[in-house]
């Protein structure tokens, strides 16, 4: 069962539509993927449409909300979720006018380094999605002022670059609360191998209703993987995983489908969402 459970679209930094991933995927021979967009649903409705196409391919509707912690960022992924849920989409949509203002500031924090990117081509490539610093480094590639999507991270846009800018703040307890309670769906721990205190915010975020972790993803070798999945044991969460694919070129991140996830983990999933769907 080939399966990929953290993608991305055109509806937030993604490159492809959610028709193309789906297509995409179904090409690929993927059984399962999940719609992940960042404080977006806005792929869903799209990405189920075109999966009527392509019967054996279930798409799992989710999203990716980003979170704050002292040191860092934490994001936390939904599975499964009700993304037709008035509350919900009111708590998405507040968190996406936030990365907008973000955005805006950043592309002014680069003029003031006298790089000055096209604001309203960054508005084209975010569409009706969330805004992202994805679209302000193609930008930045495209007005030639970086020679490649990475450079953009490691001199400009990164946590600690000159150009980078807070997002409104949301914890990840609240991120889990708002999934559990608004979404009505499953709470997952994203790329969390450099998380600091990670143990301790696991503790934490399962008693807000955590129920997986990624512990197979873009550029975890068996050491990583060994460690997370003897965490996600410890603690009884479903070792989840994915690619995170964005549609970049193939060296800057994994390609869709490219990260072996157990069958184990895809059923227990599937599983628990059947059971919590009985009891709403």
């Amino acid at each position: 069962m080939k399966t990929d459970l953290h993608i991305h679209t055109s509806a937030s930094d993604g490159t492809s539509s959610p028709a193309e991933i789906v297509s995409k995927a179904a090409g690929l021979g993927l059984s399962i993927i999940a719609i992940t967009d960042h404080d977006t649903v806005n792929g869903i409705e799209e990405a189920l449409a075109e999966a009527q196409k392509f019967p054996p391919l279930l798409v799992i509707p989710g999203v990716e909300l980003s979170t704050d912690v002292p040191h860092g960022e934490v994001h936390i992924l939904g599975y499964f979720i009700d993304w037709q849920s008035p509350n919900f989409l009111r708590i998405l949509v507040r968190s996406r006018d936030s990365r907008r203002v973000r955005a805006e500031k950043m592309v002014s924090k680069l003029r003031d380094m006298n790089i000055y990117i096209d604001w309203e081509r960054v508005v084209e490539l975010a569409g009706s999605g969330s805004f992202g610093r994805p679209h302000i480094a193609r930008v930045m590639l495209e007005q030639g002022y970086i020679q490649s999507l990475k450079e953009a991270f490691q001199r400009y846009i990164g946590r600690d670059g000159p150009a980078y800018v807070e997002r409104e703040k949301m914890t990840p307890a609240e991120a889990v609360r708002i999934i559990v309670k608004e979404g009505k769906g499953l709470p997952v721990l994203a790329h969390p191998a450099n998380i600091d205190g990670l143990e301790e915010l696991i503790s934490n975020l399962q008693r807000e209703g955590l129920v997986g972790m990624e512990v197979y993803y873009n550029g975890y070798n068996a050491g990583v993987i060994r460690q997370l999945a003897s965490l996600s044991s410890k603690y009884n969460l479903i070792p989840c995983g994915g690619s995170d694919y964005h549609g970049l070129p193939n060296n800057v991140e994994t390609p869709l489908g490219n990260v072996s996830l157990p069958s184990e983990s895809v059923e227990r999933l599937i599983r628990l969402a059947s059971q919590q769907a009985a009891v709403r």
